[in-house]
């Protein structure tokens, strides 16, 4: 009988040890190796669904400790793309086809939710303490808020976690209805890679282009004006008119009502030097592009335009929903 009891508390306490993993012990365990790499390089697939159609992009991310990051974005299919660089100067926004470089002063990738860099969502999973976890035979499922500049409009992600890797699969950001509104999909993620701080130097990404520029000049200054289609019911359209300056076109739209903002446009002006420009703010990933945010204003460039959303009354989250929105149409 002795021996009986003693081999049923033996089984009991092996099965004990061989449990599964509390939530706590999976964030600690990812969170130690998604931030404790010294390096990786990873790739990623992004849809991106706020716009009237869904927008697929390809990324590709490296990353180097402690705080160099290059981040590569272009429509899928397509050779176009920007990067975010952040080296020993500070953090940049380069678009080599448009010879442009924005500088700033920023704490990024830090401060905000970043989907496709896998530090950050471990800064994600420790920050919130009501994170729920799920799992089956092969992932965990997290469900845990965002860390965006205002929880309004993407509040909530999901993070699947392969269990064999305890690699990411995949990253959804969900609107407040649940939504899917950006969707990461990550590819191959290589731990241990690391760079060296000549391959983060902005001069690597723009010297071809700037070869290029000699033969280049003004673009063509005749454009069709672009349209914020967010529908707010108690703001709408109430004067736009065109400014010509030096035989350049700027077009002002003013929009009024419960949430006003003024949207400037005009033609991209080509420079002979790529040289970094001071922007304001922070890098604002819009899906289809990156730019910059304040507290009161962006900017961002896109289809050889660019374009700057100010107002006094707008969130932060506001003015990317209406950036976001932005494209080439006709007012309702």
């Amino acid at each position: 009988m002795k021996l009986r009891l003693l081999v049923v508390v033996v089984c009991c306490l092996f099965l004990a040890a061989c449990g599964k993993a509390t939530k706590d012990e999976v964030i600690e365990d990812v969170n130690k190796k998604w931030n404790e790499a010294k390096g990786y390089e990873l790739s990623a697939s992004m849809e991106v669904r706020t716009g009237a159609e869904p927008r697929i992009y390809d990324v590709k991310v490296w990353h180097t400790k402690p705080d160099f990051y290059r981040v590569a974005v272009n429509p899928q299919g397509e050779t176009e793309q920007q990067l975010i660089v952040r080296n020993e100067e500070g953090v940049f926004v380069v678009t080599p086809a448009l010879r442009k470089t924005h500088k700033f002063q920023s704490e990024w990738p830090k401060q905000n939710s970043q989907a496709y860099i896998i530090g950050t969502l471990a800064d994600d999973l420790m920050a919130d303490s009501k994170a729920v976890m799920t799992e089956d035979d092969s992932t965990y499922t997290f469900e845990l808020a965002t860390r965006n500049v205002d929880q309004t409009a993407l509040p909530i992600q999901q993070i699947m976690v392969d269990k064999k890797t305890m690699l990411p699969t995949k990253v959804s950001v969900l609107d407040e209805s649940l939504q899917e509104q950006v969707v990461i999909t990550f590819g191959e993620i290589k731990l241990g890679v690391q760079h060296t701080a000549k391959d983060y130097e902005v001069e690597k990404f723009t010297e071809k282009e700037e070869k290029k520029a000699a033969s280049a000049d003004v673009v063509n200054t005749d454009f069709s004006v672009y349209y914020p289609t967010i529908d707010w019911a108690h703001t709408k359209l109430t004067d736009e008119y065109e400014v010509k300056e030096d035989g350049n076109s700027r077009v002002i739209l003013t929009f009024e009502g419960e949430k006003p903002f003024t949207l400037m446009q005009q033609p991209i002006q080509y420079d002979n030097m790529v040289l970094p420009v001071f922007s304001p703010g922070d890098p604002a990933d819009l899906g289809y592009t990156i730019g910059a945010i304040t507290d009161h204003s962006i900017q961002w460039d896109k289809d050889g335009m660019t374009f700057f959303i100010a107002s006094t009354k707008l969130s932060k989250e506001e003015l990317l929903e209406v950036a976001a929105s932005v494209q080439q149409s006709s007012m309702k």
